[in-house]
């Protein structure tokens, strides 16, 4: 089993290069963080007063993420996996049946991927790196289409969560090999690919000695 780690700042690109990842490695599973919400009515309360609430690893189903990774790694046929609707605010479980789990390849991606209790060392660690009116912009179009906010809300959002992106990164860049990659640019995207590819063969390799 492989970990790759997708992260960065909201509107980077994670979700868009974790799409295109699971496309070339076949037996790959996406695992978004923000799929993890909570629901519960005190979450939904802070968060009218709180922008920066959906920011912070409160916010998150912990445990029950750690449990789907920790399903996946130890091969369990049924998994439960995660589904927040961003307009209803409602988290859904579901269970995946995943019968190979022969060279299985976990794509956690999201704001909270790089601030797990998990063994980072051995991780493929990737930072989307993009410029800051960039980001923006992408999540404006994105709030305003799949989570109905308004524009005064992206902008109080937007601002907070860069800033606690940008601090809440520093020891997990310091202490590991990152790979830093812009995910639309397509010469940056391919020597990723090969990144990726020359770790998975090296492993391969290891385990077959």
């Amino acid at each position: 089993m492989q970990l790759i780690v997708i992260t960065g700042p909201s509107g980077s690109g994670k979700t868009f290069l974790s799409k295109r990842i699971a496309t070339l490695f076949e037996n790959s599973i996406i695992i978004n963080t923000d799929s993890y919400y909570k629901d519960n009515l005190l979450i939904k309360l802070i968060s009218k007063f709180k922008y920066d609430i959906y920011d912070r690893l409160i916010s998150i189903k912990y445990k029950e993420l750690i449990n789907t990774i920790n399903s996946i790694e130890n091969k369990e046929e049924h998994v439960y996996l995660y589904d927040y609707d961003f307009k209803s605010k409602v988290s859904r479980r579901f269970i995946k049946h995943i019968k190979n789990h022969k060279d299985k390849i976990i794509i956690l991606e999201g704001i909270f991927s790089h601030r797990l209790k998990l063994n980072y060392k051995n991780a493929i660690n990737i930072v989307c790196n993009e410029k800051k009116e960039i980001c923006y912009h992408r999540r404006v179009n994105r709030d305003k289409l799949e989570r109905a906010r308004e524009i005064k809300e992206i902008n109080n959002r937007f601002i907070r969560s860069w800033d606690l992106y940008h601090h809440n990164s520093n020891r997990y860049t310091t202490n590991n090999t990152i790979i830093l990659v812009s995910p639309d640019n397509e010469l940056s995207y391919k020597k990723l690919i090969r990144r990726i590819k020359h770790k998975l063969f090296s492993k391969k390799a290891k385990e077959n000695k």
